[in-house]
């Protein structure tokens, strides 16, 4: 079983971080429908600076499975975007992630969380990285050292896969599809995608 830990913070964008729960989640219903019995491939929890609720985008709140202090280690980091604003300015936020992408064996992001990762310092190796196409000529303007690329859905930014990041808000379901394909099975993540009735767009 591997802890996917998803980050949530005031002005997440809601798809960001609930696409990826759904995709998750619903995989892990598919898998017991699939192989009865057998242990549920994910764990997933949403997990923030401290307990109170978090006010997404719009007004969504949402109250966190855990905090900073209290999570377990992520094998799967998820690191969605929305206003990050206040987020990249938090230096708990900021060390968190760092601290958290250090031990996982995967660090995602969707949209502009890519700020996020690269504030954190995790992209500063050459490869590419991506974000919501709105956002791109900021993200070179911040860190123009960055290899910023648009049009891919996702792209790794490392050879062996460990580092992604996604395009704007939908994207996140796409890559997040792909990384159930990548950890558990791609039947797995088509079974997912049909049960979601949502057409995964599989190449980036």
């Amino acid at each position: 079983m591997l802890n996917v830990g998803i980050l949530v913070f005031d002005e997440v964008e809601a798809l960001d971080f609930a696409g990826p729960y759904e995709v998750f989640t619903t995989a892990v219903r598919m898998h017991a429908r699939l192989h009865p019995g057998q242990p549920a491939p994910f764990a997933v929890r949403c997990i923030a600076r401290d307990l109170a609720p978090v006010r997404a985008r719009a007004g969504l709140r949402v109250l966190p499975d855990a905090d900073f202090a209290s999570a377990p280690a992520s094998d799967l980091l998820v690191v969605p975007g929305g206003v990050v604003d206040s987020a990249l300015a938090c230096p708990a936020t900021v060390a968190w992630i760092a601290h958290t992408a250090a031990s996982a064996g995967t660090v995602a992001s969707v949209c502009t969380g890519a700020f996020l990762l690269a504030q954190a310092g995790l992209l500063d190796g050459a490869g590419p990285v991506t974000t919501h196409w709105e956002d791109l000529d900021d993200l070179r303007r911040a860190f123009p050292a960055l290899q910023v690329q648009g049009g891919p859905r996702w792209v790794a930014h490392d050879p062996g896969g460990r580092l992604w990041t996604s395009a704007g808000i939908s994207a996140g379901l796409d890559l997040s599809l792909h990384l159930v394909a990548r950890l558990a099975s791609q039947a797995l993540a088509e079974r997912t995608a049909r049960q979601l009735d949502y057409a995964w767009q599989q190449a980036p």
